[in-house]
């Protein structure tokens, strides 16, 4: 599959993967702005970059997890999803846990983008089957 990539500015990092397509699911994604990021303060990071999935795939926005493990930065909306019929520039959403302001520079990578399958399914109501779980959930299995 080929995913088409477009840069709306020249310092736009192009999507990459550490170790290949083989080894990784994720390519990072890169900053165009040095920001910083407040603890408690949502903020879109613009990448700079526009892209053009095929139909019925998704790409998928992701923490860094050595971001979220040794800084406390997270995405929000995780996995935060692109749609195929989105064009505008790919912005991903970083929030800081952590206690003390986290400073980005261009060029950091700040997330990563899996690109994934979907299905579009057909909506059809009606009554629905019943099973042993029944609506059992949020920890009615146990501890």
């Amino acid at each position: 599959m080929q995913l088409k990539v477009k840069r709306l500015v020249a310092e736009a990092t192009l999507p990459k993967y550490a170790h290949g397509p083989l080894e990784d699911a994720g390519m990072d994604l890169c900053s165009v702005v040095d920001t910083l990021l407040e603890p408690g303060v949502p903020q879109a990071v613009a990448t700079g970059l526009s892209i053009e999935l095929p139909p019925g795939y998704e790409a998928q926005v992701r923490p860094r997890s050595g971001m979220a493990l040794k800084h406390a930065i997270t995405v929000p909306n995780s996995p935060g999803t692109v749609d195929p019929g989105y064009r505008g520039e790919l912005k991903v959403i970083l929030l800081n846990l952590g206690k003390a302001p986290y400073a980005i520079a261009k060029g950091d990578r700040i997330a990563q983008m899996v690109i994934a399958r979907y299905e579009g399914v057909e909506l059809v109501e009606t009554e629905l089957s019943e099973t042993a779980r029944g609506e059992g959930g949020f920890g009615s299995s146990g501890r």
